[in-house]
């Protein structure tokens, strides 16, 4: 049957129940025609233009061994249709669910909050997973590592998670018991939060030793020890560097959103050339997100320190080695300046004096001769 060339309104036989129909209007599709109790019924199979010929005549084969078993064709398309339906990804179940309550938040922002909260925290480990084979194992893979360093923003993950899974399965996506559910599950796999939200004092190489440290990941390109340097470079906390990304930097300066930060604020980072530089690599190799990579390829890398160590010795150094104020290295590891004098500080020339320190980190660390000068008071 030459279908292309069929363009009179009507039906046109391939055989065994499959047939061509072309409307008045001009569009094709495939039908399947059978009887079923005496009465003549048809159904769809699909357009011409995204059903091949070959598989059109598949599903009639599939529809008339159906009939056959006596069994209605058009009921088993439908509830194939319906089960189709029901598979859905976990991240377009996650946008309806915004899309749908949107209008009842009070806040605007707080669509923002949610898709970037998820963006970060979910969708790379179950974005594309669906939705009806979420189970614990799979909410754990988002919550653990972030569920020590920054408790609060895991916390509003999991409860996220949960409303998502709770509004698809009343949608008909899912089945079963919320596996993001706190009370009588989780919180017999995860540690309460008073019971973790405590300073730690973190394992830490002597600043001194770190150029040297520094020097050795330089002789590898690869992108855990791009991803160690920019954070021993930027002070920075290594679940906030290995989810940067591109959009994040402009003019030299990386904007890290508040649903990123511990203290759920916005912090600006100034980046050094040799920062830059690292970054550029890393571009290089992994585009939009340079520094993808799991926080236990990267912590592999110091095995008698921690990574969050590397934010101490920044900080030894700038108490032992510079004039740079107090305030001026809190604020780069963007530490809550609560006393008032302070606050109003950070809100004047602070941006400038860190931009110089960061600078003279990156030379303390690259063995450079610094012409940078702290600025005092």
């Amino acid at each position: 049957m030459k279908c292309k060339k069929l363009i009179k309104p009507g039906f046109y036989n391939d055989g065994l129940g499959l047939y061509l129909q072309v409307t008045p209007a001009g569009s094709k599709s495939w039908v399947y025609r059978y009887k079923r109790n005496g009465k003549s019924k048809k159904m769809g199979l699909g357009s011409f233009h995204t059903v091949s010929l070959s598989d059109a005549r598949g599903l009639a084969k599939e529809s008339r061994l159906a009939h056959e078993r006596g069994v209605d064709p058009k009921e088993c398309w439908d509830e194939r249709k319906a089960e189709n339906r029901c598979v859905i990804d976990f991240k377009s179940c996650a946008e309806k669910y915004i899309e749908f309550h949107k209008k009842g938040w009070k806040n605007a922002k707080h669509k923002d909050q949610w898709t970037n909260t998820l963006t970060t925290y979910v969708y790379p480990f179950i974005g594309n997973k669906s939705v009806k084979l979420i189970d614990t194992t799979s909410v754990l893979q988002c919550l653990e590592p972030i569920w020590y360093e920054k408790t609060e923003t895991a916390n509003r993950v999991r409860g996220r998670i949960e409303n998502i899974l709770n509004w698809a399965k009343a949608r008909n996506y899912r089945t079963g018991e919320n596996p993001a559910c706190w009370r009588g599950h989780l919180d017999q796999l995860l540690p309460k939060r008073s019971k973790i939200q405590k300073v730690v004092h973190f394992s830490a190489l002597p600043y001194k030793s770190l150029p040297e440290f520094y020097q050795s990941l330089c002789k590898h390109q690869t992108t855990k020890y791009l991803a160690l340097r920019f954070i021993i470079l930027t002070a920075a906390r290594s679940s906030e560097a290995r989810s940067a990304s591109v959009e994040e930097i402009k003019n030299s300066i990386w904007t890290i959103p508040a649903e990123r930060m511990k203290a759920g604020r916005e912090h600006r980072v100034p980046l050094s050339p040799e920062s830059l530089k690292v970054l550029n690599q890393a571009i290089r190799l992994n585009g939009e997100q340079p520094f993808k990579v799991s926080d236990t390829a990267v912590r592999l890398l110091i095995p008698d320190a921690t990574i969050h160590g590397m934010r101490s010795c920044f900080r030894d150094w700038c108490a032992e080695q510079t004039n740079f104020p107090r305030e001026c290295a809190e604020s780069a590891l963007a530490h809550v300046l609560k006393d008032k004098v302070e606050a109003a500080y950070q809100r004047g020339n602070m941006f400038e004096k860190r931009t110089l320190m960061m600078q003279q980190w990156a030379n303390y660390l690259t063995k450079k001769q610094s012409n940078v000068v702290a600025l005092h008071g």
